[in-house]
């Protein structure tokens, strides 16, 4: 009986050592590199750098015709178990959502508090493609913003 208390607290020490995946920045590394979306109305290109410190970068801007029509920096880091998206729009107040879901092709970030979005998405729809959205109340009605990505080369 005693052998078996001092092989389950081994086994236990040892889980210790094994690096925790479930919520660090390497999960998202796929968001990683230059997107674009467009549409008739307007194009819309985010570009995120690869996980270093435990954070990632991204830069956002909208395109309308040759108009800057807004922009937004975000840090994508590590909160202790789960990850923080911090929104700073168009020089606006920055605005923090914290990890609901954190997959290897999937990441969900909400913040309720917010006023809109109160929701932000990225998911991963293979190697070069991929849709990002925002949702949240409007008035009466929960409104939800689709960006369908195409991965482009960086400039």
């Amino acid at each position: 009986m005693r052998s078996l208390l001092v092989i389950a607290f081994a086994a236990l020490g040892c889980l210790a050592f094994v690096p925790r995946l479930s919520n660090t920045i390497e999960r998202v590394r796929w968001l990683a590199g230059c997107w674009e979306a467009k549409d008739a109305r307007r194009s819309v290109y985010e570009q995120w750098t690869v996980p270093h410190a435990h954070s990632m970068l991204g830069t956002g801007r909208t395109i309308r015709g040759d108009s800057l029509v807004e922009y937004e920096l975000t840090v994508l880091r590590e909160r202790g178990e789960r990850l923080a998206y911090e929104a700073h729009p168009s020089g606006r107040a920055s605005t923090t959502f914290l990890s609901t879901l954190v997959s290897d092709s999937a990441v969900t970030f909400e913040n309720l508090q917010h006023d809109f979005p109160q929701k932000v998405g990225y998911e991963r729809h293979g190697a070069d493609s991929l849709v990002a959205w925002i949702s949240g109340p409007r008035g009466a009605v929960t409104r939800k913003i689709v960006f369908p990505y195409k991965r482009v080369a960086c400039e």
